[in-house]
């Protein structure tokens, strides 16, 4: 069901809400940079994100194939967000970092689907083998 939430990052000084539902796949992704930082993201198309306050706050980080951009808040470091490409129609996504949620509730986390993607490896239709440290 889809459900209006609010999410900031740690500091406060970026702050958001996007319309989600949690029933639907949310992933994990053992590339170089979700792997470090533990991004679990749920997608969500641009008309259900909406930036509240921080703009100017946001550090974008690009690599590799420099398709996602990857926000960071420039005081505490949290990435509260991504904008990708849907792979493989190139549609423009987003990736809401769960954790960053701050209305979700453990319960809603917890029942939330994990799918598991082999970014390291660019193959995001297939798991990787190990999955656990995700």
């Amino acid at each position: 069901m889809l459900k209006t939430y609010r999410g900031s990052c740690h500091c406060g000084a970026i702050r958001f809400e996007a319309d989600i539902d949690l029933t639907r796949p949310t992933y994990r992704c053992n590339c170089s940079v979700c792997r470090r930082n533990r991004f679990w993201p749920a997608i969500v198309m641009p008309d259900a994100f909406r930036l509240l306050a921080g703009e100017g706050e946001l550090v974008e980080y690009r690599f590799n194939s420099l398709r996602h951009s990857h926000h960071f808040c420039r005081t505490c470091g949290v990435r509260p967000f991504g904008i990708g490409n849907n792979v493989p129609d190139g549609e423009r996504i987003y990736g809401v970092n769960l954790g960053c949620l701050e209305d979700a509730t453990p319960e809603e986390l917890d029942a939330a689907p994990i799918t598991y993607v082999d970014g390291a490896h660019d193959n995001w239709q297939q798991a990787p083998t190990i999955t656990r440290y995700l």
